[in-house]
């Protein structure tokens, strides 16, 4: 694991550990949720658990629901504790005791209503292995863990990390890897206003932006969290992923269309985080044509990379700023007025930064991505920051690359100097440019067009001696293959095999 690695630690793998014992024959997309709802139903129990104890130590009443909320603790009522479901163990009747559970609590508790998961019972969940992963859950004490409710998080999150790297693809839609969201977070750094995510997926960007507010001594009730989903579990284990860390947020009545039927369509945000779907076809089929959005020019309907763009740039507060995940190829496109719609954009004095990321960080798909950062009211007028990093990051398995938090610090404070004036140009990682210069170059926005190579270190070896020695030794190499190839002829003769 590499230093300075978001990956996770020891608690986090033995929770997978025992939450795997319930894979089998099951797809990793259908016991994502039988997991993730039973890590949910565990943490409540406990943390309930322990504010009951103090409770009780104090001589207060136990059941007085108030008491529990007032320290923003779920409730969860006596049929629903942990010790009842524990009991259940090893009854054909545990998947009940758990969907009835769920039930109870959503009762109790308003803001998890129709958000838990409530499909234990049925047939094709082994129940002998459902009874052991409760076994294994009983004798895991959360809390001991962690001082807030960031265990939990971070098991959440550990979790999610891990079936995306079991789906693959599908899991594109809703898990963004921790690594890109925090670049996004502390570049942007959200401190105070109206968090948007227009394709929020499991909550991501708003989980890191309250990690991001309370790891700099803030208040994360300054913040107010706003997006939407169109799927309607992604959206569910979203209001899961937020309410275990007590974030309220507002993710509309029900999963959604963006597009189409946008929840939050007078919004003006302060700061807009996204990683929209790469290059999503078949968007709109006309009747968009005509929307107000379209600011800036009409998408094609073949590709949604600048309707997410121009979506997120309509909601956005007079001094508000976007951080967003897209394909490289909106860097450069020319196609279906895709070049227009970006000049027209950057020749408005929106665009800010420009990030080339990395290869491999997703476990979902291999196209290179870009962060860009809007901004309505840019420090710089009339200039650009450009960053290659994809040098950056390393290797955390033979697939996966990472970010480390050196990385992201680097790229956070090159924003900060080129928002101060005081950013030196860097050959081969990052340059300051003029709207002229872009112009130049036809408006197209990849990082390598402006920063140039990297500057080599002259090792003080001359020229010509450098290349007389480097073909002497390829001499040598190629005498040595000439022998090998003999040696390899000569065996294979003596044991028949003629080449």
């Amino acid at each position: 694991m590499s230093k300075g690695s978001t990956a996770s630690i020891g608690f986090e793998q033995q929770i997978w550990s025992a939450a795997d014992i319930l894979r089998g024959n099951m797809d990793a997309a259908e016991y994502k949720h039988v997991v993730l709802g039973l890590i949910f139903l565990k943490y409540i129990s406990d943390t309930f658990e322990e504010r009951y104890r103090e409770l009780e130590a104090d001589n207060d009443d136990v059941e007085d629901k108030d008491a529990y909320a007032e320290v923003n603790v779920f409730y969860v009522p006596p049929s629903a504790r942990w010790s009842v479901i524990a009991q259940a163990a090893h009854k054909e009747e545990i998947g009940t005791a758990i969907d009835d559970a769920m039930r109870a609590i959503e009762k109790e508790n308003r803001r998890l209503k129709d958000i838990l998961p409530k499909n234990y019972a049925r047939d094709d969940l082994d129940k002998r292995r459902l009874g052991n992963v409760v076994d294994l859950f009983t004798n895991i004490q959360m809390i001991e863990h962690g001082t807030d409710k960031d265990i939990l998080g971070r098991t959440y999150e550990y979790c999610l990390s891990k079936f995306a790297e079991q789906e693959g693809k599908r899991a594109g839609e809703f898990y963004t890897p921790s690594c890109v969201v925090r670049t996004l977070v502390e570049v942007l750094q959200p401190y105070l206003g109206r968090v948007y995510d227009p394709c929020c997926g499991s909550g991501g960007m708003f989980v890191q932006s309250t990690d991001f507010v309370k790891s700099h001594s803030g208040n994360i009730g300054n913040l107010s969290v706003y997006g939407q989903d169109a799927n309607p579990t992604t959206r569910k284990m979203a209001l899961m992923n937020l309410a275990i860390r007590g974030i309220e947020a507002d993710l509309g009545a029900y999963n959604a269309d963006t597009f189409h039927n946008d929840l939050h369509p007078t919004l003006k945000a302060d700061f807009v985080l996204a990683n929209p779907p790469f290059n999503l076809s078949d968007w709109n089929d006309g009747s968009l044509d005509g929307d107000k959005r379209w600011k800036y020019g009409l998408p094609p309907s073949g590709n949604a990379n600048f309707a997410w763009l121009q979506h997120m740039i309509f909601h956005l507060a007079p001094e508000g700023k976007i951080g967003m995940v897209l394909a490289n190829g909106s860097l450069s496109s020319q196609s279906g007025g895709e070049g227009a719609i970006r000049r027209r954009i950057v020749e408005d004095d929106l665009v800010e930064g420009i990030i080339a990321m990395p290869t491999q960080l997703f476990y979902t798909t291999q196209i290179p991505v870009s962060l860009w950062f809007i901004n309505r009211n840019k420090r710089q007028k009339g200039k650009t920051l450009f960053i290659d990093a994809r040098k950056m990051g390393s290797m955390v398995n033979r697939r996966l690359r990472e970010m480390t938090a050196e990385d992201i610090a680097r790229i956070a404070a090159t924003f900060e100097a080129f928002g101060d004036g005081a950013l030196e140009d860097v050959k081969g990682f990052c340059a300051a440019v003029t709207t002229e210069e872009v112009a130049k170059q036809d408006f197209i926005l990849t990082p390598g067009r402006y920063v140039g190579i990297e500057e080599q270190e002259d090792d003080g070896e001359p020229f010509e001696e450098k290349m007389a020695r480097l073909t002497g030794e390829l001499s040598e190499l190629f005498k040595r293959s000439h022998e090998l190839e003999g040696e390899i002829r000569t065996r294979l003769g003596a044991i028949g095999y003629d080449i």
